[in-house]
C-alpha cells in the first residue's frame, strides 16, 4: 500500500469533494480518484458511497478513518525518529528532486561540488516535482533540485526556504532522426496528425508542454499516443520511433549530438523556445544545517551549468 492514499483517503473523508481533495493533493482529479480506488481494491472493500451527493464515507469508510488517522500518526512518529537518526549522520546529505535531474542535471553538478567541498555521503530520492519539494518542506531532505518557471510556481514561501539558480534549461520538441532528417515535421495536419508522447497531467513537465502548445507560432496537430511521468521513457519511445515528445535538453543532449535525434522546435520557429530554470533550495532554518549542507550550499554560489 501507498502510504499516500491513506492522505488522500483522510483528505476526501474531511472535504467531501473529489476535486477539493484533489486540488488540495496538488494531482489532477483522474489521478486522486484512480488513487483511491487502488486503496478500496488493496482493503478489499468500498469506502465512499459513490451513488450519493455530496460525496459520503460507506460504513465501512467511517470506521476505517479512524484507523488511518491512527496509522498515518504511527507513520509520521516512526518517521521522525528515522529522521532524527539521519540527523546524526552529519555527512550524509539528502537530495530531493524530479527523476529526470537525477540521470542528467546532477551527476556533473555533484561532480564540481564534490570538488569544492569536505568528502561527503549523499542520498539521492527521485520524485515527482511537488513530492520533491514537499520531502524539503517536512524536513525529509536537506536540499532540493527543481525545475521553475514563473508561469508555474512551487508551493513554496520565501518565509521557509531559499534558493539559488543554478543555470537554465531549454525544453523543446524532438523527434528521431534518419539520416540527419527528422522522421516527424512541425506543425503536422489535422488529417494525418503528428504521434505525440506526452508527459502524464499531474507531471510538472506536462504543464511545460502545455504552455510550449499555447504559445506555438502555428496551429500544431498532435495525436497524444503514449502518456507517462518519465522523461526518459519519453525519450525511449521517441528513439524507438513511435513519435515526438517535448524534453529537457540535458535529457537528449547526446542523442541530437549524434545525430539520433532533432530538435524540431526551432525547426518549426527559431524564436518559439522555453526555458526553465534549475534552482536548488534549502529550508531557510540554516543554523540547524548539517556542515555538509552549509558547505555545499555556499559551493554552489561560484558556478554554474548551462
Amino acid at each position: 500500500m501507498d502510504t499516500r492514499w491513506l492522505e488522500d483517503f483522510i483528505s476526501l473523508a474531511e472535504t467531501r469533494s473529489f476535486s477539493k481533495s484533489a486540488t488540495q493533493r496538488h494531482v489532477s482529479q483522474p489521478a486522486f480518484s484512480r488513487r483511491i480506488r487502488s486503496l478500496e481494491t488493496w482493503l478489499g472493500t468500498d469506502l465512499i458511497d459513490r451513488t450519493s451527493y455530496p460525496t459520503k464515507l460507506t460504513p465501512a469508510g467511517e470506521v476505517f478513518y479512524e484507523q488511518a488517522l491512527e496509522m498515518l500518526a504511527q507513520i509520521n512518529t516512526a518517521r521522525e525518529l528515522m529522521r532524527d537518526r539521519r540527523g546524526a549522520e552529519p555527512s550524509v546529505v539528502t537530495f530531493a528532486m524530479p527523476h529526470t535531474l537525477t540521470l542528467t542535471y546532477f551527476p556533473e553538478w555533484l561532480t564540481q561540488i564534490r570538488e569544492r567541498v569536505e568528502p561527503f555521503s549523499a542520498r539521492a530520492l527521485a520524485l515527482n516535482v511537488h513530492d520533491a519539494i514537499m520531502q524539503l518542506a517536512e524536513g525529509n531532505a536537506d536540499l532540493t533540485l527543481c525545475y521553475y518557471h514563473p508561469q508555474h510556481p512551487l508551493p513554496l514561501t520565501a518565509e521557509t526556504v531559499e534558493y539559488k539558480v543554478l543555470g537554465e534549461e531549454p525544453f523543446f520538441m524532438v523527434s528521431r532522426a534518419r539520416n540527419g532528417e527528422p522522421e516527424h515535421q512541425l506543425p503536422g495536419k489535422k488529417q494525418t496528425p503528428l504521434p505525440f508522447l506526452s508527459y502524464s497531467p499531474n507531471a510538472y513537465l506536462s504543464r511545460m508542454a502545455d504552455l510550449m502548445i499555447a504559445t506555438s507560432p502555428k496551429t500544431i496537430c498532435l495525436n497524444p499516443v503514449y502518456e507517462t511521468d518519465m522523461s526518459e521513457s519519453l525519450k525511449s519511445m521517441m528513439l524507438a520511433g513511435h513519435g515526438v515528445a517535448f524534453l529537457p535538453q540535458s535529457a537528449v543532449a547526446r542523442e541530437v549530438a549524434a545525430g539520433r535525434a532533432v530538435d524540431i522546435s526551432t525547426r518549426l520557429d527559431p524564436e518559439w523556445e522555453l526555458r526553465m530554470q534549475v534552482r536548488l533550495y534549502r529550508r531557510r532554518s540554516s543554523s540547524e544545517a548539517k556542515p555538509a549542507v552549509t558547505a555545499i550550499w555556499e559551493a554552489s554560489g561560484k558556478f554554474s551549468l548551462d
